[in-house]
């Protein structure tokens, strides 16, 4: 039998703010022990008595809470160049036969820009080619990759994946909209 593992020490913190992130609360603090900031999950922090020496608050990386906090769940350098597209490793561009106002219902952070009644450009950042294209593929139209090779190559990839998903024999464009897919009866008339 193997002994318990001890609890880790505990950690001197100056708190900065309390923030909501996916569904969970985290303190945002610098470290005093690393000199450093971290996050902190509000869940699996027991708080000590008494608190602490007081301090004065600290200018968080990036300018504002929320851009070190989008950063940090990014996994990049909150104080990186004002400049640096989004701080996603993967930033691809692809134009969508959508109105402009309907993608930017469902993108939280992308660059959305109106090129028509029906057309947009979408500029959108993931953790990888892969998911760049599937979070571009949710939308029901047709789509152009504007760039880079990559996330083209993403998309022939998941093409190529989906349709073996799909099985042999099912029809590589979906069925007119006056019949149903294949195994499907048409609904009573």
């Amino acid at each position: 039998s193997t002994a318990p593992t001890p609890p880790p020490p505990p950690r001197r913190v100056e708190p900065h703010h309390l923030v909501t992130w996916g569904r969970r609360w985290y303190l945002v603090a610098w470290d005093l022990d690393r000199a450093d900031w971290r996050t902190f999950r509000a869940d699996r922090i027991t708080p000590r008595t008494p608190t602490g020496p007081r301090f004065t608050p600290r200018e968080v990386p990036g300018g504002s809470v929320a851009a070190f906090i989008t950063a940090r769940f990014r996994g990049i350098d909150a104080g990186a160049a004002p400049g640096a597209p989004g701080g996603w490793p993967c930033r691809g561009e692809v134009l969508l036969g959508l109105p402009a106002a309907e993608v930017l219902r469902h993108t939280r952070e992308g660059v959305v820009e109106e090129l028509g009644p029906d057309r947009c450009r979408l500029v959108l950042g993931s953790w990888s080619w892969p998911g760049l294209a599937a979070a571009i593929g949710r939308f029901d139209t047709d789509i152009e990759v504007v760039g880079p090779p990559e996330l083209a190559s993403a998309f022939r990839n998941l093409a190529t994946r989906y349709a073996a998903a799909a099985g042999p024999g099912t029809p590589v464009s979906p069925p007119p909209d006056d019949q149903p897919p294949p195994g499907e009866q048409p609904p009573p008339g």
